[in-house]
């Protein structure tokens, strides 16, 4: 049986900020720049999901994908757009909201939620058209 990659595209809008309060404002600003900003700054976010899996001889599909847009938006773009990172989101407090700790966390959410047979293979975040992460779950 064939191993196919299945991705869902969410968008979602946020603020945050790039801070580590262990540090001095001067380092916080010497390593973030302008994303220290103290009065935050926003982003338009697109969040790729793909997923693996051998499609169902019954569906030709590997996941239906209203049900992964339900999982991507109900643990992720729910809690995510048009919040501040930094202080609306509960599961991001313990870090700083970076694209890389997002894409981890979202991965958190995300793989628990898929039905058997279906795994999650890749999460891909961009923040602006220039920067974006990729993670594997690794």
């Amino acid at each position: 049986m064939a191993i196919l990659h299945l991705t869902r595209k969410e968008h979602f809008n946020a603020a945050h900020r790039l801070w580590n309060p262990n540090w001095s404002e001067e380092k916080n600003y010497a390593t973030f720049g302008i994303c220290a900003n103290p009065h935050f700054h926003g982003h338009n976010f697109d969040l790729y999901v793909t997923v693996k899996g051998t499609p169902n001889p019954e569906t030709g599909c590997v996941i239906d994908l209203k049900i992964l847009k339900v999982i991507i938006r109900k643990t992720v773009i729910d809690e995510l757009d048009h919040k501040n990172l930094n202080l609306d989101v509960p599961w991001l407090s313990h870090c700083i909201p970076s694209i890389e700790n997002i894409a981890i966390a979202a991965w958190d959410r995300i793989a628990v939620e898929l039905p058997e047979g279906v795994q999650l293979h890749k999460i891909t975040l961009w923040e602006t058209i220039n920067n974006f992460v990729e993670y594997y779950g690794e």
